[in-house]
């Protein structure tokens, strides 16, 4: 099965403008020169233990800009925003390194990830063997595969790719025709994103009609448009590991005290 073709929509133009840069970086930056980089990054943190914790683990997102909401955060300080939420509570962060639409960079990867203790996951629009390596070599624990962006033999050469590496993806799925290839690939860490990648419409629904075909071995995180206690409960209780929240949070006047409510600490911890 091959990748979509271009029908002009919001992830097209993502996807066009990121092979562009991709092409572009590969001529300044070899293949080569990045695996050295790999062999002095920081060592790997387990991402995938990090959501397999009995609770509540949410992979806080930081998210400077969206293509659906524009500037989300701004001032936009990677630093503060990771350490705030790992100590209010987060399993692990999220960080967008997609500069055009999403606003992220390498570097807020990078210096968030050195200031916190917890996994940090790359997410991005991974599609070529290059963008795994520079992940590592920017000292990233896991990172996103869009399986409607991929075809069957590049997600599962990319996954295979990322565990050469120490480094379990999170392969995304929003559709029961996906969540078959992401499982025909042996991918492990699943996420159901509730936002239609074509028409950026959100529904939450999405997650309750897919777990139950998610296989128990596998770890379940379900994404987008997720913004009470009381949702992170349901979707925990339907057999979900683990929740990514980004603009909730990006948008939240105090993103630590958001995350505490979305926990249900706030109450618990005066």
């Amino acid at each position: 099965m091959s990748a979509q073709a271009n029908t002009g929509t919001v992830l097209d133009r993502i996807l066009d403008a990121r092979r562009a840069s991709v092409d572009h970086r590969k001529k300044v930056l070899p293949e080569t020169a990045l695996k050295y980089g790999v062999k002095a990054a920081t060592p790997l943190r387990d991402f995938a233990a990090a959501l397999s914790r009995d609770g509540l683990n949410i992979i806080a997102e930081l998210k400077p800009a969206s293509p659906s909401r524009g500037i989300l955060r701004d001032p936009f300080d990677a630093v503060a925003l990771a350490r705030t939420l790992e100590a209010a509570g987060a399993a692990a962060l999220s960080i967008l390194t997609e500069e055009e639409f999403f606003h992220g960079s390498l570097k807020n990867l990078r210096d968030a990830r050195k200031s916190v203790a917890l996994p940090v996951l790359r997410k991005d629009f991974i599609f070529d063997p290059w963008q795994v390596w520079e992940a590592r070599a920017n000292d990233a624990d896991s990172f996103l595969l869009i399986v409607a962006v991929l075809g069957d033999s590049q997600l599962r050469d990319l996954i295979a790719l990322g565990r050469e590496l120490g480094m379990e993806p999170l392969v995304e799925v929003h559709t029961l025709a996906e969540l078959d290839r992401a499982l025909a690939a042996e991918a492990r860490i699943l996420g159901v994103n509730n936002r239609d990648l074509k028409t950026l419409s959100v529904r939450a629904e999405t997650s309750h009609e897919l777990i139950g075909r998610i296989p128990d071995h596998c770890i379940a995180v379900s994404e987008s448009g997720l913004r009470t206690h009381d949702d992170l409960v349901g979707l925990r209780a339907a057999g979900f590991d683990a929740f990514l929240i980004g603009e909730h949070l990006m948008l939240a006047p105090d993103p630590a005290a958001a995350l505490k409510n979305l926990l249900g600490t706030t109450t618990s911890q005066g």
